[in-house]
């Protein structure tokens, strides 16, 4: 069967919904050969995935998960594509903290570094935070504290495979589009990064048909952010439909900043810069954090807009809940293990 899909691909023929179920299908099962895998990553990759695509193999992801019961309604995912190659530091990471100190229940889909020098997973591990928690301690730090971290290989074991292929092709490939779509807690409101403007739109529709309650598909001058330093194309997604917008810093009551301004590095610094905005300090990487968490309270329903969460966002920064918040994350985290 993925002799004929990858035959197709070849031809840049898209797949259709089905087919591509069942290509994800087999790879979920363990039949499909590393160079098979890898010759149809970059096949798919070279053909560009379709909104089709993507929602029969999210599809697919989700229901091999290992789900997370967090019992609570409007769960909030800020976790983005990555493969920007700019290099900041991990802005949506500090946005969910600080979305969840502002009243959001966050549980943020995230895994250690593939393409880039830090993953969500690594500069939250550099932060102190336990990452390989069980599905039920997820739930509970959810619940509990409001955030919880779901680290993608815990969650998605049926494709522990994939990962040391994409590892060695090096470059981003459909699996960086499914991360974001296939949230293990089943949150149906998130802020996705996108890394090319060409995907905000595809991802949108993707996101329509699988049945997200609101979200915002973003893509921000290079980055897979909302942007400080030019104009953040989005696409909302509200139950079924689609809109495109545009953001820029101005109409969030924030000042321009260059990409370089949010330049980060290792996990350690990465953390030093997210420790510094929860501390208070001001700056781009504060505007950064706070116009993407404004964005997460927005379609998790605390904030009536991106401009009302970002306000939020400052709020829960100068008043100390969001380095408190993170404190009794890590302190809840570390009471599970050893």
């Amino acid at each position: 069967m993925m002799l004929q899909t990858l035959e197709s691909l070849l031809r840049r023929e898209d797949l259709s919904r089905d087919t591509m179920a069942q290509a994800m299908a087999v790879i979920a099962q363990g039949q499909v050969p590393p160079a098979q895998l890898a010759a149809f990553l970059t096949a798919l990759r070279a053909k560009g995935e379709t909104a089709e695509e993507l929602v029969g193999a999210a599809e697919v992801v989700r229901r091999h998960a290992v789900a997370v019961k967090a019992s609570t309604e409007a769960l909030v995912d800020t976790c983005g594509t990555g493969g920007d190659a700019q290099g900041t530091f991990n802005i949506s990471t500090a946005a969910a903290i600080v979305a969840a100190a502002a009243g959001a229940r966050v549980a943020k889909h995230g895994n250690r570094s593939v393409s880039s020098k830090c993953g969500s997973a690594d500069v939250l591990q550099a932060l102190g935070l336990p990452v390989q928690l069980t599905a039920e301690q997820v739930g509970t730090c959810v619940r509990e504290v409001g955030i919880g971290f779901l680290f993608a290989p815990g969650h998605h074991p049926a494709f522990g495979a994939v990962a040391a292929v994409r590892r060695e092709l090096g470059f981003r490939t459909v699996f960086n589009l499914l991360g974001p779509m296939a949230n293990p807690a089943g949150a149906l409101r998130q802020v996705m990064g996108v890394f090319d403007v060409r995907w905000v739109s595809v991802v949108g529709e993707a996101l329509a048909q699988l049945g997200t309650v609101h979200a915002l598909v973003v893509h921000g001058d290079g980055l897979d952010e909302i942007s400080l330093s030019g104009v953040t194309h989005v696409c909302e997604v509200r139950r079924g439909t689609t809109r495109r917008l545009s953001l820029t810093p101005e109409e969030l009551g924030l000042s321009r900043s260059p990409v370089s301004a949010l330049r980060g590095g290792d996990a350690g610094v990465n953390a030093g810069i997210i420790s510094q905005v929860l501390a208070g300090e001001r700056g781009a990487p504060r505007d950064a954090v706070v116009a993407n968490a404004g964005a997460a309270l927005y379609v998790g329903g605390v904030a009536e807009s991106v401009g009302d969460g970002v306000q939020r966002a400052q709020a829960a920064l100068d008043s100390g809940a969001a380095r408190k918040k993170l404190a009794a994350w890590v302190e809840l985290a570390r009471s599970f293990t050893p």
